[in-house]
């Protein structure tokens, strides 16, 4: 039996589960909508995606690399507590996304879900809703970055499991590779050098200078000094070239970098649970609230 659209639309909207589930279950029953309901129900996809709109902050980043070095991944993965992160499914899970996207390099997270996992025949979101329905926690992969067939090399440094940088350089070698990517993680740059640094950034933190700098009551031109010091010293606080390198503050990154005939051609830089707001649990109200409604 065909399987139309709108019969995959309909059992998204009634069971929330994704499309290549719903695709999948309807296949199973022959396109009978409430005979795939159950079989999702009993094969647990139904229950994970309840689980989909919790907060899930926690988590792992993880990469993996070719042989040669040109190639690589770093992925986050959250789940809702720490205590998942420690666990060998979680890990086992994680590790496997990351060789699939080195493997497979999909285009987008999209792709990435369709994909079959390493070392299993699920695709990806399957075998993230399965494990959803096994550890009972929301599992989400959120994002990745993929570098492919770099000019130069592949550098990377992991912070305890929470903070991942891959770092693209060009000229000397994976030890100084690792001291940039360290030094990215600590000190969080926006950008590469000041040129990256957008005009409408510099302009919007001109005006709050200024404005700051007025209240001061010089004369003009030392006014116009103070906010060319404040923008210049900003700038250098944002971009890599223009900090202190965390291992020798006496020496900006761009300073060491050219001491090895070194540059770096890009950086990206994942925290776990980075922009995602937790909820806040007060249990002592939690129970107050219940017994009151009780």
């Amino acid at each position: 039996m065909e399987i139309k659209a709108s019969m995959v639309k309909e059992l998204r909207e009634r069971t929330g589960a994704g499309m290549m589930e719903c695709k999948k279950a309807l296949t199973e029953t022959s396109g009978d909508i409430e005979a795939a309901i159950e079989h999702m129900r009993k094969t647990g996809l139904a229950k994970a995606d309840k689980k989909a709109d919790r907060v899930a902050a926690e988590g792992l980043i993880e990469f993996a690399f070719s042989n040669d070095g040109k190639t690589g991944c770093v992925v986050e993965v959250n789940c809702e507590t720490d205590f998942v992160t420690k666990g060998d499914d979680f890990k086992n899970f994680v590790t496997a996304v990351a060789n699939c996207i080195l493997e497979n390099k999909p285009a987008d997270l999209e792709a990435l879900l369709a994909t079959p996992i390493t070392g299993g025949g699920d695709n990806v979101e399957i075998a993230q809703k399965n494990l959803i329905s096994k550890i009972g926690e929301n599992i989400q992969v959120r994002r990745f970055v993929l570098k492919q067939n770099v000019s130069g090399n592949l550098s990377h440094y992991k912070h305890g499991s929470r903070i991942g940088v891959m770092v693209e350089l060009e000229g000397g070698d994976d030890a100084l590779g690792k001291d940039v990517a360290m030094h990215i993680a600590a000190s969080r740059p926006s950008c590469i050098t000041s040129d990256e640094v957008s005009q409408d950034m510099l302009d919007k933190e001109k005006e709050i200078f200024s404005a700051q700098a007025a209240e001061s009551g010089k004369p003009p031109e030392i006014i116009e000094k103070m906010v060319e010091g404040r923008l210049k010293k900003f700038v250098n606080e944002i971009t890599l070239y223009g900090q202190p390198f965390v291992k020798d503050p006496d020496q900006t990154v761009e300073k060491l970098l050219k001491s090895a005939s070194a540059k770096v051609v890009s950086f990206d830089r994942l925290e776990v649970g980075e922009g995602i707001e937790k909820k806040v649990e007060n249990f002592a109200e939690e129970v107050k609230a219940q017994m009151q409604g009780a």
